[in-house]
């Protein structure tokens, strides 16, 4: 448990990060996924203990209340995110190095948690505009939720530099590689 690592991926949305995450994972057995837990509604493709852990926003606020949360935000008005303690310590007791893909301000506070056993990585694209773009190609959401996303991810943009590395996506193959080699060289304790 001792040598476990973390690695914490956090973006606005629409960065990538969970591309990102995705690829580490398919190419990394030794990689576990640190399931998040959340309020908001569950996308048609998305399963319940894979993807995340659904909760009643009733059920997140007991959690809460019990201390279950290593981090959590409301992240957008009455929509819930977290990482419940119980799960980076299941995945740690099995030997497993975890990756994350959370909120900004949820990455920061598992960084301040497990710190010199955690490689916090922010994911950014070049501008505002591609943001954006790649949040209406998603069409996911209803116009209000993607402004809303994009107000957001203006605020957490200023959160770039408390990060221990930045990864631009604009070419998502290079972006892919820097992460991997990040990931090797975090494990290997040569970062």
């Amino acid at each position: 448990m001792d040598n476990t690592k973390l690695i914490i991926f956090s973006a606005p949305s629409g960065a990538g990060k969970t591309t990102i995450v995705r690829h580490l994972l398919a190419n990394n057995p030794e990689l576990a996924f640190s399931v998040s837990a959340t309020t908001r509604e569950r996308r048609s493709y998305e399963v319940d203990g894979k993807d995340y852990y659904f909760l009643s926003k009733e059920e997140f606020e007991e959690k809460i209340k019990n201390n279950e949360f290593a981090e959590y935000e409301q992240v957008y008005q009455g929509t819930y995110y977290g990482t419940l303690k119980s799960e980076i310590e299941r995945l740690r007791k099995e030997g497993k190095n975890l990756i994350f893909d959370v909120d900004v301000e949820g990455g920061l506070k598992i960084k301040k948690l497990y710190q010199q056993d955690a490689l916090a990585i922010f994911v950014k694209v070049s501008s505002v505009e591609v943001l954006k773009e790649r949040l209406n190609n998603r069409n996911t959401e209803t116009e209000a939720k993607r402004a809303e996303r994009i107000a957001k991810a203006v605020k957490e943009l200023m959160y770039e530099k408390l990060f221990d590395v930045v990864i631009e996506n604009d070419n998502l193959e290079e972006a892919l590689t820097k992460a991997q080699k990040l990931y090797n060289d975090f494990k290997n304790n040569t970062l």
